[in-house]
C-alpha cells in the first residue's frame, strides 16, 4: 500500500511510519497543513497525526486558538483534499478520549455522548472536520486515543525524572481514572484500523484496563523501585497549570475500546505493569538501577 502520513515526525508516526516501511509499504510523509490533493496523489490509505501538543503548557488564548486550529482546520483540509481524489483512500484520523470529558467514574463506550468543555467542543469538531471525506464516500476511521504510554515522549517521559529521584506521587486525589495505552497498541491500532472494512467512526483506541491516577502512580513506582508519597494537590496544579490541570490532569475518564475488541484486536500490553516494565525494560522481581 502507499500509506501518506501527517504528524510522522512526532511520538506516534515516528514509530509507525518505520513499522509500515518495514513491512513493505511505501510511506509518504506528508507535511504541515493547507493540505492539497497532489500531496496525496496514488495513496491508498491516508493516516492524519498532526496537531498542536495539548499538554505542553499553560492555555493562553493564542494558545488554545493553535490547539483548535490544528485539529478542526488542519483535519478539515485534508478531509477536502482526500475527498477530491479519484481513488479514494481510507483515511484514519487521531482523535482522543478528551471527547468524553471529566465522567467520574463513569465507563465510557464510543456511544455515548459528549461531555463539557474546551477538549470536548475542540474533539467534537475534531471528528466533524472529517465530514467532507465521509461525504465523499470515504471509509473514515477516528481513533480516539488515551493516555499514550512511551518512555520518549508524551506523559510517561515527563513523568519519569521525578519519578526515578523517588519524587513522584499521584495528583489531586488520585482517584480520577486515566484510560492508557502503550505506543506499540497505538501503532497496532491503526494498523488494525487500516486493514478492518468495516470498521468506521468512532473507536476509542485505549487498554481495557484503565487505571486510576493513584494506581498508575503506585505501578510505576513498584517498577522503578521507589517511592511515590509527593502528592501534588488539586490546588497546586491549577496554580502550575491553570486550565489545562482541570481538563488534563485532574478529570477523570473511564473508557473501554468496545468496537476495537469486536475487531478481534489483541493487545500487546493490556496490563499497565507489564507495558511498564516492556517500555523501561525492567522485568518483573528485578531490582534496576535507575540513573536519576
Amino acid at each position: 500500500m502507499k500509506i501518506a502520513i501527517t504528524g510522522s515526525h512526532g511520538m506516534i508516526g515516528s514509530a509507525l511510519a518505520p513499522l509500515l516501511e518495514g513491512a513493505g509499504h511505501d510511506v509518504v510523509r506528508v507535511g504541515r497543513w493547507p493540505y492539497s490533493p497532489e500531496m496525496l496523489a496514488g495513496a491508498d490509505a491516508v493516516i492524519h497525526l498532526a496537531g498542536e501538543n495539548i499538554a505542553g503548557g499553560r492555555w493562553t488564548a493564542g494558545r488554545k486558538e493553535r490547539i483548535r486550529d490544528s485539529r478542526v482546520a488542519g483535519t478539515r483540509s485534508l478531509a477536502e483534499a482526500v475527498a477530491t481524489m479519484p481513488c479514494p483512500p481510507v483515511f484514519v484520523s487521531a482523535s482522543a478520549i478528551g471527547y468524553y470529558g471529566d465522567r467520574g467514574s463513569e465507563t465510557m463506550i464510543e456511544e455515548h455522548g459528549r461531555g463539557e468543555g474546551f477538549l470536548a467542543e475542540v474533539c467534537e469538531a475534531w471528528e466533524e472536520a472529517t465530514a467532507p471525506a465521509r461525504r465523499a464516500h470515504v471509509r473514515v476511521v477516528n481513533l480516539r486515543f488515551g493516555v499514550v504510554l512511551s518512555p520518549t515522549g508524551g506523559a510517561l517521559a515527563r513523568m519519569l525524572p521525578a519519578f526515578r529521584l523517588g519524587a513522584g506521587g499521584p495528583l489531586g486525589t488520585g482517584r480520577q481514572y486515566m484510560s492508557w495505552i502503550a505506543l506499540a497498541d497505538a501503532v497496532g491500532v491503526i494498523q488494525r484500523a487500516l486493514i478492518t472494512r468495516t470498521l468506521e467512526g468512532p473507536v476509542n483506541a485505549v487498554a481495557p484496563n484503565p487505571v486510576t491516577n493513584s494506581e498508575f502512580t503506585e505501578a510505576l513506582a513498584r517498577v522503578l523501585h521507589r517511592p511515590a508519597m509527593l502528592r501534588m494537590p488539586a490546588l497546586a496544579a491549577r496554580i502550575a497549570f491553570g486550565e489545562m490541570a482541570d481538563a488534563v490532569l485532574l478529570a477523570s475518564t473511564r473508557v473501554e475500546p468496545i468496537r476495537l475488541i469486536a475487531t478481534g484486536y489483541r493487545f500487546k500490553y493490556p496490563v499497565l505493569e507489564d507495558a511498564l516494565r516492556h517500555m523501561l525494560e525492567i522485568p518483573a522481581g528485578v531490582h534496576k538501577e535507575v540513573a536519576a
